[in-house]
């Protein structure tokens, strides 16, 4: 009786290859990205081809599978290697998914709706657009944020200020324009360039330092340049180096300051 040989599954070694393939340039685009080597659109429509080939790697795995299933071909590992590194690329996907549904549609936050600190970045054409926020983004905005407010210092106008400019040192964001002189100056606007975390995806923020007789006023804006969704990014940003700029100022004087 002559036993059949048993066949390799082609389909299990390109879900391997595809796997290990899209795995290797996610993490080169990553670093490439973070470290200015790849410009972000580039860096977005490389994460979509990304996705692409892992959904594609998962595809072969289970073509494969059911060949070894209902004809016993070889290539289990193969199949497991490839769907293994298909899963780990895509998780980050899945997270970004179920953030963008429970996260508003939000892209540009402020602590002040009706007279929100300017931007010095120039927005280009590929760019999300500045513009005022209409009721609906300010109702979710305070909905969902609500920690996101300005805040109000009895301190001297350059002491403010200096402390300003410590929080945005310890942070290492870059300056868009010149760090301005409090000398002489009741308003000024420190614009900088920040990145988040994990994609390094840029917004650009206003920290907006004014003295109106009564105390010091700090306003602050983050925009994000590129996505409809920040997933929380521009709020958690404000969020945290306004209580760092708190602990800051509260280490000046010795005592907390007002809000």
């Amino acid at each position: 009786m002559e036993i059949a040989e048993r066949q390799t599954s082609r389909a299990a070694g390109w879900s391997r290859r595809t796997g290990g393939f899209s795995a290797v340039l996610l993490l080169s685009v990553l670093i490439g990205h973070r470290y200015d080597l790849v410009e972000t659109p580039a860096f977005l429509w490389v994460l979509a081809i990304v996705a692409l080939l892992a959904a594609f790697a998962l595809l072969f795995a289970g073509f494969a599978f059911s060949r070894l299933w209902n004809f016993g071909d070889r290539g289990g590992r193969d199949l497991a290697v490839g769907a293994l590194l298909a899963l780990l690329v895509l998780a980050p996907y899945g997270v970004v998914a179920y953030r963008a549904t429970t996260y508003p549609p939000l892209s540009d936050i402020s602590t002040d709706f009706d007279d929100p600190p300017a931007l010095a970045a120039t927005r280009t054409g590929d760019m999300n657009a500045l513009s005022p926020p209409t009721p609906g983004e300010q109702r979710l905005q305070t909905e969902t944020y609500p920690l996101v407010t300005g805040r109000s210092y009895d301190l001297p106008f350059d002491r403010v200020l200096e402390a300003v400019e410590t929080v945005l040192d310890r942070r290492g964001w870059q300056l868009a324009t010149p760090f301005p002189d409090a000398s002489g100056q009741n308003e000024v606007t420190v614009n900088a360039l920040a990145k988040s975390f994990v994609l390094s995806l840029p917004a650009d923020v206003a920290i907006r330092v004014v003295d109106d007789g009564d105390a010091i006023i700090v306003d602050m804006r983050s925009a994000s340049r590129y996505g409809r969704y920040d997933l929380g990014d521009n709020a958690s940003r404000i969020e945290d180096f306004l209580a760092e700029l708190d602990q800051e100022v509260a280490g000046q004087v010795g005592t907390a300051p007002a809000e």
